[in-house]
């Protein structure tokens, strides 16, 4: 029986960012599929079992049940030294990068993503064109700190570039977004995440059934 139980699916960017530090940092892990699509995290018995706040992921360790992306991340770095920062001014700014991604960067792009490619219905074009505004002023910031340093924090990847990871590897069809056309700095940063060890695509990193685009 593997250490980590993590529940996620395939098109969860936010599953996908603890699935891919999992896997990079080589720890003894297994998915547990959550049916998102079919409802299963507005389901009563789910929220009061898994996770109250109806999310995904959520990481089984040790008899806990660990919520929130980011808080994940930074309790993995802690417990197991892998990706962690170095000090305490680097755990400082992986945090603030952390949260500036969890609530300008991750938030909006993944939003205008759902929207765009996965609602049955055509969404309010103007309220597509506000995701992608905010998405693009929060990306320009990180376009902008990538040109000088390698990863988030400094010359090596800690867990907010793993935080930052959730969303940039799905294909460019479901959200518009040709990275090395619009922000050559974070398709180069890309590109460096793709080659650590133990980097794996997330539809094939993570269960569930690639769905078809509605857009």
């Amino acid at each position: 029986m593997a250490k980590y139980k993590l529940h996620c699916f395939c098109q969860s960017g936010n599953s996908y960012k603890v699935a891919l530090y999992l896997n990079c940092a080589g720890l003894d892990w297994e998915p547990v599929f959550v049916d998102f699509m079919s409802g299963a995290t507005r389901d009563a018995k789910w929220r009061e079992g898994v996770n109250e706040m109806g999310e995904a992921p959520v990481l089984d360790v040790d008899g806990r049940k660990l919520t929130q992306s980011g808080a994940i991340l930074l309790h993995l770095a802690e417990k197991t030294g892998k990706f962690a920062p170095q000090n305490e001014d680097e755990r400082f700014e992986a945090l603030r990068w952390i949260l500036f991604d969890n609530h300008k960067f991750t938030s909006y792009f993944a939003t205008y993503r759902f929207m765009l490619s996965f609602l049955p219905q055509p969404a309010d074009a103007n309220v597509l064109a506000f995701l992608k505004g905010r998405f693009d002023s929060a990306a320009k910031i990180v376009d902008k700190h990538l040109a000088k340093s390698s990863f988030v924090v400094g010359d090596k990847p800690t867990v907010a570039d793993f935080s930052f990871a959730g969303y940039m590897f799905y294909p460019v069809e479901e959200s518009g977004y040709d990275w090395a056309k619009t922000y050559p700095n974070i398709n180069a940063w890309i590109e460096r995440m793709r080659a650590l060890p133990g980097w794996k695509d997330p539809y094939e990193l993570m269960p569930g059934t690639r769905i078809k685009l509605f857009r």
